[in-house]
């Protein structure tokens, strides 16, 4: 008999909608409030921050404070230049990736509303074998089918505005979620399910929880930092996604050895309280979710370090989901690792009891 799935259809369907939808870094407001309004009915309250982090709270009221996170933006492009021919050069919001850019439609947010370009980039029959250019910062651009800088501009594109891609989301093989933004709105998703189970299955914690889903982590997890000053938690578990190294053209002796469909992966670090990790391990043996392991060295490069080095220190860990082909529009996660990533947290929630599980010495 399969195994039931902990995802209901209606989960999906939020998904599906969440992830089509835009959400660039500094821009992330649309997004948030579809996760705002998914989220509401399993959670006592919520706020959100001036620059649009949102913490949904369960149990608001508690002194002890445990935080789960994951952040909300997506990487993007602005309109850099428009040259006098109509032909629009960007600048990155993020760590957009420039090679892939060539061809790709795009949708460019403007105060008249979207406005459809593509990356152009000369055919192959007009470029000279052996002394091909590649795609650069400095030599890709957009056609929106104008022009001039004038006739672009009536269109209401200025410098300044935001630029998404345009494809949206699928299921591989009935086995892999793939699309645009799963870095990391996947992990928004999966926080907000950790709350509905909490809901639905009428879990009470000794604690108030916060939901955080926070913006601006592409450009420095900006967001992260605003939201620990303002929650001040005591623990922090943070998720977010780390590579798959079992595609072509990828070094494990680089980057790790974590295969999607294999289970979350457990960070060791400077970032992660050893106690808070522990936790998670023993969680996950005896509810027999598997795992793998990661290590980092100066910092995680996650929402974790802002948590863990804050406000005098907040005991902090990462759950990564392992993902294939980051910052790219076909990233992909295997629907199992989702699964498991949700048990993992919401099962190691019910684990944390009182403010002393994380002393460093007992």
């Amino acid at each position: 008999m399969a195994k039931k799935s902990i995802i209901t259809s209606k989960s999906e369907k939020f998904l599906e909608k969440y992830l089509n939808n835009a959400s660039p870094t500094g821009f992330e407001a649309p997004g948030q409030q579809l996760w705002l309004d998914y989220i509401k009915p399993y959670v006592d309250e919520y706020f959100v921050d001036t620059y649009g982090s949102v913490a949904a709270v369960i149990n608001p009221k508690a002194e002890y404070k445990v935080v789960i996170e994951a952040h909300a933006d997506e990487i993007s492009w602005f309109v850099h230049y428009i040259d006098e021919k109509g032909f629009i050069y960007v600048r990155r919001n993020g760590g957009s990736d420039h090679q892939i850019a060539p061809s790709k439609r795009v949708n460019i947010h403007t105060d008249k509303g979207i406005v459809k370009a593509v990356f152009g980039w000369p055919a192959i029959h007009t470029r000279s074998a052996g002394k091909e250019e590649s795609p650069q910062l400095n030599n890709i651009f957009l056609d929106c089918g104008c022009t001039s800088r004038d006739e672009v501009e009536k269109l209401g594109v200025h410098v300044g505005c935001v630029i998404t891609y345009e494809d949206e989301f699928i299921i591989l093989n009935n086995r892999y979620y793939v699309g645009r933004a799963l870095d990391n709105r996947i992990g928004g998703f999966m926080i907000a399910e950790v709350a509905r189970l909490l809901k639905e299955n009428k879990v009470k914690l000794p604690f108030g929880l916060y939901i955080t889903n926070s913006v601006q982590e592409e450009v420095g997890l900006r967001g992260a930092e605003m939201m620990v000053q303002n929650i001040k938690p005591d623990v922090a578990i943070v998720t977010d996604v780390c590579h798959d190294t079992q595609t072509p053209m990828i070094s494990k002796i680089e980057q790790g050895d974590n295969h999607a469909g294999k289970g979350p992966v457990l960070t060791v670090g400077p970032a992660v309280q050893n106690n808070l990790l522990k936790l998670i391990i023993d969680t996950a043996n005896k509810k027999k979710v598997p795992f793998q392991r990661a290590a980092a060295s100066r910092a995680t490069g996650t929402d974790t370090d802002a948590f863990a080095y804050a406000t005098g220190g907040v005991a902090s860990a990462l759950i990564s989901l392992p993902l294939r082909y980051m910052h790219t529009t076909v990233e992909m996660v295997h629907k199992e690792d989702v699964e498991n990533v949700i048990k993992l947290i919401y099962e190691s929630l019910q684990n944390i009891k009182n403010k002393h599980d994380f002393r460093y010495l007992k």
